[in-house]
């Protein structure tokens, strides 16, 4: 915490006194010895984790698979839309156009929980 006030000081010295920038700097340096002499620190630490972090709970599969042969009949059968993210087997894949532009393609894309 005592890093990134001294970060904002820093950045702030930058600016005006009374800019807009000077203001804003203020402000968030404020909201943050705030938030620490308040002791809702860790609070803050998880808010901030949620906010800055979304992706993994955004990541939506919209189709699973157990072989590769039952995703390829799907991929087959016209029902696939291009962008679309399906697990075969336990692993992420990305519906994508041919290069030739001919059909759909499956396109390797680890799922969130393969990157750990």
């Amino acid at each position: 915490m005592d890093r990134i006030l001294e970060l904002l000081g820093t950045v702030n010295e930058k600016y005006p006194e009374g800019s807009p920038e000077d203001e804003a700097l203020r402000i968030a340096a404020v909201a943050l010895l705030y938030v620490r002499d308040i002791q809702k620190l860790g609070e803050y630490r998880e808010y901030f984790r949620k906010f800055y972090i979304p992706a993994i709970e955004s990541v939506i599969v919209s189709r699973t698979f157990e072989t590769r042969d039952a995703a390829e009949a799907w991929l087959a059968n016209g029902t696939a839309s291009e962008g679309a993210l399906v697990r075969i087997a336990g692993q992420g894949f990305r519906v994508i156009t041919e290069r030739k532009g001919k059909g759909l393609m499956f396109l390797r894309t680890p799922l969130p929980e393969e990157m750990k």
